[in-house]
Order: structure tokens, then sequence, then C-alpha cells
């Protein structure tokens, strides 16, 4: 059975989200009906045409469509003529491998989505897909820690694109137990198991001490949406985003974010715990030039208060000091 379900089993006490979505999933009566990343041995993204895709005609009128090109513009963007454009969305010509990866910059199809394109054509994946600890990503594992360590007292975390947890912070490790009322002790894997928006949207998560649940949530849905809309039809990311839903009570389409209200710039995540109120908001940083789907994937997610008194809370913790990293 895939680590991911084993790992829940043995956090279940301390992850109340995961236990919502067991009773929830097994309400539809499949336990496992979610591919999750983490079972996946291979080095390379091996995700088949068929999750995605009929065939290569079928992926290249999906993303000329998602990015509002026309079949002229993509020839004039591109180098090559609007008939073979024409020819290969209907099936009357097979690209090369050189001209699918062109494709693929032009209309800025994720990497993965760029792999999927070329096993629809008949081509072996051109990008990899390292784990953390593969010796090459050693660089980028090196930076994400420096980023990481920089961030306290305030927590950050690093997840993939599918929000699974990977690397954290000590004040992120502290404040997630805080939150989900973990002993100080309790490990947090950083393998990916663990999903963010899960805990978060969860009725008996985080979510219970959101006191804006309503507009965080539906920020946080329509962020895992757009990333849905990225990778097409049949994706991790839209059976996600359908649990995601679920979690939320919503049978439909996430509701659209209440901008009226806004007095401030940014969304605060207004958090009520034990007496304790806290403002924050986020910023989501990303990695330059990659060409790793692993590191095309990774986001760090950073916190930052947004009031004095918020800081001061982070401050007064002090997460390095008593050594609660997990």
């Amino acid at each position: 059975m895939c680590k991911f379900f084993s790992i829940v089993s043995n956090l279940r006490q301390y992850l109340p989200g995961y236990d919502y979505l067991a009773r929830h999933r097994r309400q539809r009566g499949n336990p496992y009906n979610t591919f999750h990343p983490t079972c996946q041995e291979s080095t390379l993204s091996v995700a088949t045409p068929e999750q995605y895709f009929s065939d290569f005609s079928a992926a290249l009128r999906y993303w000329r469509g998602k990015r509002g090109y026309s079949q002229l513009r993509l020839s004039t963007d591109s180098g090559i003529s609007q008939r073979h454009i024409s020819f290969l969305e209907s099936g009357r010509s097979q690209p090369s491998r050189e001209l699918i990866l062109k494709l693929g910059v032009v209309l800025d199809i994720p990497l993965r989505e760029r792999n999927v394109m070329l096993l629809a054509a008949g081509f072996a994946p051109a990008y990899q897909e390292r784990k953390m600890d593969d010796p090459e990503l050693h660089a980028v594992k090196q930076a994400l820690d420096f980023m990481l360590a920089q961030q306290a007292p305030y927590p950050a975390l690093v997840v993939d694109r599918l929000w699974n947890l990977v690397m954290f912070n000590d004040p992120a490790a502290g404040f997630m137990k805080w939150l989900l009322d973990m002993p100080p002790d309790a490990p947090i894997p950083r393998d990916g198991s663990v999903n963010v928006l899960k805990l978060m949207m969860a009725p008996d998560g985080v979510r219970q001490y959101v006191r804006n649940e309503q507009d965080v949530g539906a920020d946080l849905l329509h962020w895992i949406q757009r990333e849905a809309m990225s990778d097409g039809p049949g994706s991790e990311a839209t059976a996600l985003l359908a649990e995601l839903t679920a979690l939320a009570g919503l049978d439909g389409a996430p509701p659209a974010p209440n901008l009226d209200r806004r007095a401030l710039p940014f969304l605060p995540m207004q958090i009520s715990k034990d007496g304790v109120e806290l403002n924050l908001f986020t910023t989501i940083t990303t990695l330059g030039t990659p060409h790793d789907v692993t590191v095309h994937e990774l986001r760090l997610e950073s916190f930052f208060p947004a009031d004095e008194a918020s800081a001061a809370w982070f401050r007064e913790r002090g997460y390095l000091k008593h050594g609660l990293a997990a």
C-alpha cells in the first residue's frame, strides 16, 4: 500500500482533516480514489497520455485554446506555418520531438504537461522529475533551507504544485502543532504525504480557527482551480479541486472571492484560537528557469504578520530557542 496512507493512519489523532477526508472517501465507495505523487517511484514524469488527452492533436488544441491563441498567432510566434499547425491539430501531420518542445515554450505549457504531450505523440519525456533528496537537487535544497531559515521567527513552508508539504522551518512546525493541538515532539512528515490545503479546508482542521474562512477558502480554491486549468483535464489537480470543493461543502464551482469588503491590498488570514488573535498574509515564491519537473512545481509560502500584535506573538514563541523543529 502506498506510504501515504500508513503515514496518515499514524498521524490521524493529530491531523483531523484527514479523518474527515477518509470518511468522505468511504462514503463515495473508494478510500483510495485519488492519485498521490509520492506513490510514484520513477524519476521521470510518468503520467500516461490517456490521463489527459487521447492524442497529441487534442493536447495541442487544448493548450492553444487555453492560451487564447489563434492558429495564425501561434504560427507567427513559433515560426511554424499555419497550414502545418492546422494539419497537426487535425491529425494529418505528426510532430517531431523538437517541434513539440518549441510549442511547449511558445504556449508556456508546464513541464509536466510537455512530457504528457511528448508521450501522447510517442516520444519519451524530456524533463526529469527528481526527488528532493537527489544529489543533483542539493543546491536547490540548500537555497530553500536558507530561505526558510531567514524567514524565522515567522513560518515558511515549501509545497509542490498540489500543496503537498515537502519542507518547512521551525516556526511553521510549531505553528502547525499549535493549530492542530499536536504534542511538541510529534513528527511532521516532509515527504509530501501531508496536503496543506486539505488540512486547511477540513471542517475539523485549521479551518475551524479561521474567522474569515469563507474568504480564505474561496481564495485557496481559486488557487488550485488555476492549477487545474493549467494542468488540463483529467489531472491530479482536477481531482484535488473536486476533493477540496467537497471538503468546503460546495456542490458546484468555487465561489468568487469577495473583493468589495477588503480594506487592505491583500487578503489577511484571521486566526482565532485559545484567546489568541492573529492576522497574517502570505507570499508565494517560485524558482526561476527550471529544467526539472520537481523544481518547476515547488512553491515557497512565507507567512508575515499583518499587524504588530501578530508579529509580537511569533517573536515571543521562541521556536528556535526551544528547539521545536519537527
